[in-house]
């Protein structure tokens, strides 16, 4: 259903909204590095240095929260909110720069990550990045596709794109990235034993992907190149997940 109903809504020509994904586009395009090891790095480093390059981040954020996103079609408003997230994401780490990994940021001496900090206001609301991934994008659409469209600066995460999300496009896009995402070795890596070792993403949000590891397999295999879905379908056991909570940098 959520396919059939995001086509319709994409293709009804809803307004583009103020936070112009071509704006983020264009930084992406400068700082977003695509790896022969199919693994996005993003150049923090330069983007730091770059006083023009971290205003217009910071520009598109403010205006990102100056939209009535609830006035927008709903394909319109899930890309908003995974942009946002993106876009946030990136200017936390930028700030606090350089750091090892996301979750050496730390707000208060007790939290582990930037997650639950109040960092942004729309339509009234103060949200986190925790609010923004839980309380909006997993619970108002229940779409698994969600954990590849937000990144959380990490190499055991799913790609930040190279384009920003629009909803034009979304539907297809999201599917491009859940097949990068599991057909690199951080969402399913095959060990010599023949068995796997899956993202923890795929524990953590179990809920998500059919609250089982059956759900877990039906997902993976929906998006498996034909190798991996030969593993799967003969039945290899899942025996770990693992992640990677390294920065998502390239090198300077």
């Amino acid at each position: 259903m959520w396919k059939s109903a995001l086509t319709c809504v994409a293709l009804a020509a809803g307004p583009a909204f103020a936070a112009d994904p071509a704006a983020l586009d264009r930084l992406y395009a400068r700082y977003v590095v695509e790896g022969a090891d199919g693994l996005n790095r993003v150049r923090y480093a330069a983007w730091k240095a770059t006083p023009a390059d971290r205003a217009a981040l910071t520009d598109w954020i403010a205006t990102a929260e100056a939209t009535p996103v609830s006035t927008l079609p709903r394909a319109e408003q899930f890309a908003f909110w995974a942009n946002l997230y993106n876009a946030v994401t990136v200017r936390v780490v930028i700030d606090a720069y350089p750091v090892a990994s996301i979750r050496a940021i730390r707000p208060t001496a007790i939290s582990i990550g930037p997650w639950g900090r109040k960092m942004v206001q729309v339509e009234g609301r103060t949200l986190s990045l925790d609010d923004i991934e839980h309380q909006i994008l997993r619970r108002q659409w229940r779409e698994p596709r969600v954990h590849y469209a937000v990144n959380c600066a990490s190499v055991g995460c799913p790609n930040l794109q190279t384009r920003a999300w629009r909803a034009a496009t979304l539907d297809r896009d999201l599917d491009r990235a859940a097949r990068a995402g599991i057909n690199s070795p951080r969402g399913v890596g095959v060990r010599a034993d023949g068995q796997l070792v899956i993202s923890s993403i795929y524990s953590w949000f179990r809920a998500d992907f059919g609250g089982g590891l059956a759900g877990v397999r039906a997902h993976l295999a929906r998006y498996a190149d034909a190798d991996l879905k030969a593993t799967l379908d003969a039945g290899a056991r899942v025996a770990a997940d693992a992640y990677d909570w390294s920065l998502n940098g390239a090198s300077p």
